[in-house]
């Protein structure tokens, strides 16, 4: 009993270690998501290796395979780009179980201390680091516990007939199956059956087939994002199970010879686990580094359906076009209606959180932010080298004109994701507006929509009685605002509606004005042009 509390124990310490880090990662990593990306789009080999190194820093296959299948979703990368990366992660997620083949453990608790250390130093640029070491020695010295748990069944007669003497392999294949799928990480069962091999309690006859079972358990992770994912993203996700399930069948039907392979590499039966574990999945990219095409072609079969992809890079930015500014310029122009119309669908779809909150919309909308942002940074990048050209005062307006414009874009889509973060933290809290904030709410947010439309319409052409109706709109939006805080202060005092709900639903109100400041911002920019804006 005693034995079974410090192996459960174990465990759950290594899953705070693996999520913790792996949640710090992603947070470091996401400003720099976008070079990933551009990397990983270009050929299924480069996927591969983004695979791998974004797992080897998360510590967890499902995490980068919860990522992509969420990128796929969101238009950010494409379902055939997606499967190179998944067999990536598959390779990465080995290294946790090579770490624990060299003792890695027995270092946990210099990595806790000295991480510890540095995280309590509260300096920011030791901080994080400190962070990082803390979790990651906190993984492996759950592992070491594992280690004292499963040492007093050397001597147990049961357990030598269960694991050491060789049986029919299915039995431990759906264990490793079954285990991994609670879990959610193949690497804590793998890492158990080095350490049992370690100590001499576990041969790599029984030990394969619950490597081959937890790799399959494995996709159960994402295969749960089927449910919150669009149709790429469950193509996404049941590759991943048909790339697993395939290298398993192959593997058990292969199994003396792929066990006579392993005992050529290694006396040693933890080195052997290990390495069955990477063979296996070394297997899975031979079959189908070279067949991502077909298989592709195949699940879009068995699962039809049409998605567009949202492209993360400029599309009309063309730097051959730089000496001629008043072109460049113009491919500035469409770049900036690309991005407002990308904002539009943030505000769009945050307001539909408000209502109903649905976790994928939310994810969806944090890729397209970043793909607002993105543009950002590229058009600002373009037009600071359009300004070095010689400019007339017609092109001198429209470069300073769009260089406001591309800021207040991307602060609509700011206070978009703001709205969107406020839906969520309501319906964490399980809190609800009264009727009547609703429909100041419906109809502040329905004068904003409209705001924003005009807005994006003034992207394409300039229009004095679209300009006038978004000046009087905007200043209605104001005033409505305003009221309906009033009124709010009022239910409040008279305890109509919750307490918790009045912060919430004034952030709310403030985001929506603010999103119209911004789209009379851009009114009063196209406003300043002597000229129409280009066709």
């Amino acid at each position: 009993m005693k034995e079974m509390l410090l192996l459960t124990a174990s465990i759950v310490l290594f899953l705070i270690g693996m999520m913790k880090l792996s949640a710090l990662v992603q947070r470091l990593i996401t400003l720099r998501i976008r070079t990933y990306i551009k990397y990983a789009v270009r050929k299924p080999v480069y996927g591969l290796l983004t695979g791998v190194a974004t797992t080897v820093l998360f510590q967890s296959s499902s995490a980068t395979t919860l990522l992509t299948i969420g990128m796929v979703s969101a238009g950010l990368i494409s379902f055939f780009d997606s499967l190179g990366i998944i067999l990536g992660a598959d390779i990465g997620t080995t290294l946790t179980v090579q770490l624990v083949v060299w003792k890695i453990t027995d270092l946990s608790p210099l990595f806790i201390i000295c991480g510890g250390l540095l995280w309590l130093s509260g300096k920011p640029k030791w901080k994080l680091a400190g962070e990082a070491a803390f979790f990651f020695g906190l993984m492996f010295f759950g592992l070491s516990l594992v280690a004292l748990a499963t040492a007093p069944l050397k001597d147990t007669p049961l357990f030598i007939v269960l694991f050491q003497e060789t049986a029919n392999p299915l039995p431990g294949f759906f264990l490793g199956l079954v285990f991994t799928g609670i879990v959610q990480a193949s690497a804590i069962p793998i890492s158990i059956l080095v350490i049992l091999a370690q100590q001499d309690l576990m041969t790599i006859g029984n030990a394969l087939p619950v490597v081959f079972g937890a790799n399959v358990g494995t996709t159960v992770t994402a295969c749960m994002a089927w449910t919150v994912a669009d149709i790429d993203g469950r193509r996404t996700a049941l590759a991943h199970f048909i790339f697993k399930a395939v290298g398993a069948i192959i593997c058990l039907a292969i199994m003396p010879a792929f066990i006579a392979l392993l005992r050529e590499f290694s006396g040693s039966a933890a080195q052997q686990i290990a390495l069955g574990h990477f063979f296996f999945n070394i297997l899975i990219v031979a079959i189908f580094l070279f067949l991502l095409g077909p298989v592709a072609r195949l699940l879009e079969k068995i699962l039809p359906g049409k998605t567009a992809t949202l492209p993360l890079w400029p599309e009309f930015l063309d730097d051959d076009l730089l000496n001629k500014p008043d072109v460049a310029l113009g491919c500035v122009r469409k770049e900036l209606q690309r991005e407002i119309i990308l904002a539009q669908e943030m505000v769009r779809m945050s307001l539909a959180l408000i209502d109903e909150y649905r976790e994928a919309t939310w994810r969806s909308l944090q890729y397209i932010e970043m793909v607002v942002d993105n543009l950002r940074m590229e058009i600002v990048r373009y037009l600071r080298r359009i300004s070095c050209q010689t400019l007339s005062e017609p092109l001198s307006t429209r470069l300073f004109v769009y260089t406001g414009m591309v800021d207040d874009i991307e602060r609509i889509g700011d206070h978009a994701n703001d709205l969107a973060s406020l839906s969520k933290d309501k319906q964490t809290r399980d809190i609800s507006f009264s009727e009547a904030g609703k429909k100041d709410l419906d109809a502040i947010a329905r004068m904003v929509s409209d705001n924003l439309r005009d807005a994006v319409s003034l992207m394409e052409k300039k229009d004095e009685e679209k300009i006038n109706g978004l000046y009087l709109r905007e200043d209605a939006v104001d005033m409505r605002v305003k009221t309906a805080v009033e009124r709010h202060l009022i239910r409040f005092h008279r305890r109509i509606c919750q307490a918790e709900a009045g912060p919430i639903f004034v952030e709310m109100l403030l985001h929506l004005e603010r999103i119209s400041d911004h789209c009379e911002n851009i009114a009063e920019y196209v406003s300043d042009l002597k000229d129409p804006v280009p066709e």
